[in-house]
């Protein structure tokens, strides 16, 4: 079984690059051939390159992230990964005896900065 995972890895790998390198080009053409079409005519400034508008489209990225899409919940893995550890942490809590609650609810407390008996903030 480890073996046809390994030749899937093989296979994906170069499908993977040869992915990243093409959405890389078509936004590249993408944007210069938006900026050709609307800046000059528009503003007056002149046409651009596909190397200039790959670079604008890498700084675009940079310092407002993102691709203009959001992602699904489903395909978040930050998403399961706290899913994940919210059911672990209910069944755990499931299993705890009320008195065990109560000792965990205390340290909790503490930890966070708040008088057990009152509940109140101890910071100024």
């Amino acid at each position: 079984m480890k073996l046809s995972m390994r030749r899937h890895w093989y296979f994906l790998a170069p499908a993977a690059i040869l992915g990243i390198l093409l959405v890389g080009f078509i936004g590249g053409e993408i944007v210069k051939l938006l900026w050709n079409w609307l800046v000059p005519p528009i503003i007056g400034w002149r046409e651009i390159t596909f190397w200039q508008a790959f670079g604008l489209l890498a700084l675009c990225r940079i310092l407002f992230g993102g691709h203009g899409w959001h992602r699904s919940g489903g395909s978040n893995v930050r998403g399961r990964i706290a899913d994940r550890m919210a059911d672990r942490v209910a069944e755990r809590w499931q299993h705890m005896t009320p008195e065990e609650r109560e000792r965990f609810r205390q340290r909790m407390r503490e930890r966070c900065g708040f008088d057990p008996a009152t509940g109140a903030s101890t910071t100024p």
